[in-house]
C-alpha cells in the first residue's frame, strides 16, 4: 500500500526485537525495535490517540544510524487491554499515564536520552513528555501540530471544518439526532461508551470515517477502509473521544506556554498548509512561541505523514539529526527559518497509505 513512499523513505525493515512493557493498571504495551541496536535512540509516537503503529512508520529513520523504538500506546494496536472490548475501562488512559509509560520504557531499555518523533496527537504527547522530562530528550521532530486547545477541538469536531467539507460533515453528524448536535463530542461519547456493539460500532465507524476522509489532500479510499475496520475503529474513536472530552488533561495553552522548558532542544516542526484535521494555526502559534525550532510549511499537503512533501521533510529532519546528508529536495533550511517545500521539489505520488 505504501509503494509510492519508496522514493522518499528508507526501505521496509523488520524488528530485531519485540517486547511487552508492563505499564501498570493491567496495561501491557507492545513495543518493537528496528535498525541499529547500537545506534542513536529515537522513539516514534503514533497519532490518534488510539491509532497504533504500522510497519511503514519504521521507515523515517536511517537503519544504519538509528535505534528506533515504536510502541502501541494504551488501549490500541497490539497493546492490551484493547479499547474495542465492550466494557473497556479508560480511567487509566490519560496523557500523563502515557508520559509515565514512555519514561518507564526508556529506563527499562537502558537509554540515557532519545530523540522524540511524533505527529498529530503524537506531537502533543511529544511536547508533554519533553516538557516533563527535558533531560531525556535529545531532539524533537514534530508534525501536524495538535495541542488539544478548545478551539482546535471545536474546529474539527463541533462544526468548523464543515465550512470546507460539508458533504463529509453530513455523514459525520448523521448518526446523531438533531437535538444532540449542539455538543457532538458528548453525543458521540454516550454512544461510544455504550457496551452494546449495535450502538458503539456504528458510532465508531462514523467517527473514524470522518477523520480518515480528511487526513489527505486528495481522497484515499484505501485509508478510509483501513481506518473503518470495526475493531480498530472502536478503539480509535473511544480513545480519541475520551481524550478530547478531557482536553488532554492539559491546562489552557499548556503545551505552547511550556516551550521555555524545551527551548534549548533542537527541533523541527513540519506542517501541511491544507491540514483540515489540525489546521496550520496551531503549528504557527508554536513556531511564534519557539522561533529557535526550524519550521517547515509544506504547501501541497494536508495532515498525513505519508503525503510526499511531509514524508520528505520528516526524513530530512531525522537524517540531519542523525548526521546523514538529507536529499536536496527534502532540506529543511537553516535554524529558525520558515521554509516552504515547493511542489516541484518532491516527486508526485498518490494513494499513499497514511493515518494519524
Amino acid at each position: 500500500m505504501n509503494e509510492h513512499l519508496d522514493d522518499i523513505l528508507y526501505p521496509p525493515i523488520e524488528p530485531y526485537d519485540t517486547g511487552t512493557l508492563f505499564a501498570g493498571e493491567g496495561n501491557r504495551l507492545y513495543y518493537e525495535q528496528v535498525g541499529n541496536p547500537d545506534g542513536k535512540p529515537v522513539v516514534f509516537l503514533h497519532g490518534g490517540p488510539g491509532a497504533g503503529v504500522s510497519a511503514w512508520h519504521r521507515r523515517f529513520f536511517d537503519p544504519a544510524v538509528y535505534r528506533v523504538i515504536l510502541l502501541d500506546q494504551r488501549g490500541c494496536g497490539r497493546s492490551t487491554p484493547h479499547a474495542s472490548e465492550p466494557r473497556a475501562d479508560l480511567r487509566h488512559n490519560t496523557t500523563w499515564h502515557l508520559v509515565a509509560d514512555l519514561e518507564l520504557l526508556r529506563k527499562n531499555l537502558g537509554i540515557p536520552a532519545w530523540q522524540v518523533f511524533g505527529g498529530s496527537w503524537g506531537s502533543a504527547l511529544a511536547l508533554a513528555y519533553a516538557q516533563a522530562h527535558p533531560e531525556a530528550v535529545t531532539e524533537l521532530v514534530l508534525r501536524g501540530i495538535f495541542t488539544l486547545r478548545r478551539h482546535e477541538l471545536e474546529w474539527f469536531y463541533e462544526g468548523g471544518a464543515a465550512s470546507i467539507v460539508p458533504d463529509l460533515w453530513e455523514d459525520f453528524i448523521a448518526p446523531i439526532p438533531i437535538l444532540e448536535r449542539s455538543r457532538l463530542m458528548q453525543a458521540y461519547h454516550r454512544r461510544l461508551a455504550d457496551p452494546d456493539p449495535a450502538v458503539h460500532v456504528p458510532a465508531a465507524v462514523a467517527w473514524s470515517r470522518w477523520e480518515a476522509s480528511n487526513l489527505t489532500l486528495l481522497p484515499d479510499p484505501a485509508l478510509v477502509d483501513a481506518m473503518t475496520e470495526e475493531r480498530a475503529a472502536v478503539a480509535f474513536a473511544r480513545i480519541e473521544n475520551h481524550y478530547f472530552l478531557h482536553g488532554g488533561w492539559f491546562e489552557p495553552e499548556q503545551l505552547i506556554a511550556g516551550v521555555d522548558r524545551i527551548r534549548h532542544i533542537p527541533a523541527v516542526i513540519v506542517q501541511g498548509r491544507y491540514d483540515v484535521c489540525t489546521p496550520a494555526m496551531t503549528a504557527w502559534d508554536l513556531h511564534r512561541a519557539w522561533p529557535e525550532a526550524d519550521f517547515v510549511m509544506v504547501p501541497d499537503a494536508a495532515h498525513a505523514a505519508s503525503e510526499p512533501g511531509i514524508a520528505a521533510a520528516l526524513r530530512a529532519a531525522t537524517d540531519r539529526f542523525g548526521g546523514a546528508s538529507a536529499p536536496a529536495e527534502a532540506e529543511t533550511g537553516g535554524e529558525a527559518e520558515v521554509e516552504e517545500l515547493e511542489p516541484e521539489d518532491v516527486d508526485a505520488v498518490s494513494e499513499v497509505d497514511s493515518g494519524r
